[in-house]
């Protein structure tokens, strides 16, 4: 500023004043939070395959009642064209079911080791895709959707095709080269991808129970009345459930066919998606207590958990990874800048 001026005459002021800005920072989904996800998703993985492992390890699975018991019943009510190899896979086993099984149970073991270790969760996810679609066709006859079986309270689709999804769901960022295989920032699927494959399987679902093979009447009681149990306190909840649900089964069905029609709708439009997959982890849980005996793992007869707790998780991924999505604004400030003041004095 200038200290002395004649008197009368205009003199021109400059002053530095300082101006603070506000902004608005937006954060949307960071890759790093993501992948903190998907590997959260290996682990739990990682362990469910150890269960599975253990379970395969069972006296029971060592002798020819896993092939007359376990892979044979696929076959029946099948097409031929699916019924074929499942008999001849059946039969190829039958002589040699001790050394196969322990194979197979040592397999998923090894699975899951290489899922909790981070180095190794390429290899083991690349042979557990392989793996869970011969044992989706062999183990559960395409999950029963060719002979009038599938059901979701029992465990449509099948636990093998939900461990392939899980696993194209948290494959990890990157590539392996000569593959072509790139993982994005929820695994091979996508954050979008997951969504859709999540609302079609519930889709599925509501068709499943609009079938005539799961919206009669007795349907509800005659499928709760063949879980798989193994223990006293487990048979007496599940048969007081069968008794509740006698003649009641189509309201029942329609009933899930209207929430799992509207799962399906909310995550894939993302309409109060968060909402709906918390209902969706409720009705698993319903699934496997009452209608898959928590996989029928206190029976020494189990090979897997069942669905159950693998739709748990993939919703549970989606819910961590929506949070993630959320875009969230905060306040900063920005340093302060001189800007010139001109006025007349």
């Amino acid at each position: 500023m200038i200290a002395s001026q004649p008197r009368g005459e205009a003199v021109l002021s400059v002053t530095n004043t300082p101006r603070v800005t506000q902004v608005t920072r937006v954060q949307t989904n960071s890759s790093p939070t993501l992948a903190r996800l998907a590997r959260i998703g290996q682990v739990l993985l990682g362990v469910i395959w150890l269960i599975d492992g253990a379970l395969q390890y069972q006296s029971y699975m060592f002798g020819r009642t896993f092939v007359t018991s376990v892979i044979l019943p696929n076959a029946q009510g099948q097409p031929g064209v699916i019924a074929d190899p499942i008999t001849w896979i059946a039969h190829l086993i039958e002589p040699h079911v001790a050394v196969f099984n322990g194979f197979a149970a040592t397999l998923q073991v090894l699975i899951g080791l290489g899922l909790l270790y981070r180095r190794t969760v390429r290899p083991a996810l690349l042979v557990s895709f392989v793996w869970v679609l011969g044992i989706w066709v062999t183990g559960e006859g395409l999950g029963g959707f060719f002979n009038d079986t599938a059901n979701p309270l029992t465990g449509a689709p099948g636990a093998a095709l939900l461990y392939l999804v899980i696993g194209l769901m948290v494959w990890p960022e990157g590539s392996i080269g000569g593959l072509g295989i790139q993982g994005r920032q929820l695994g091979l699927l996508g954050l979008r991808g997951s969504r859709m494959v999540f609302s079609v399987l519930w889709g599925v679902f509501a068709v499943l129970w609009l079938l005539p093979a799961n919206d009669s009447a007795s349907a509800v009681h005659d499928a709760l009345g063949s879980v798989p149990t193994g223990t006293g306190w487990l048979s007496s909840l599940v048969g007081d459930a069968a008794t509740a649900t006698a003649g009641r089964g189509t309201g029942i069905a329609l009933a899930l066919a209207a929430i799992s029609g509207l799962i399906a709708f909310a995550v894939a439009r993302n309409w109060h998606a968060r909402t709906f997959l918390w209902i969706s982890i409720a009705l698993a849980v319903l699934f496997w207590v009452f209608g898959q005996g928590f996989g029928g793992v206190l029976t020494g007869q189990a090979t897997d958990v069942n669905t159950g707790p693998l739709l748990i998780l993939f919703a549970g991924l989606l819910l961590g990874a929506s949070r993630v999505d959320q875009p969230r604004k905060q306040p900063s400030l920005i340093q302060p800048t001189l800007v010139p003041d001109d006025r007349l004095t």
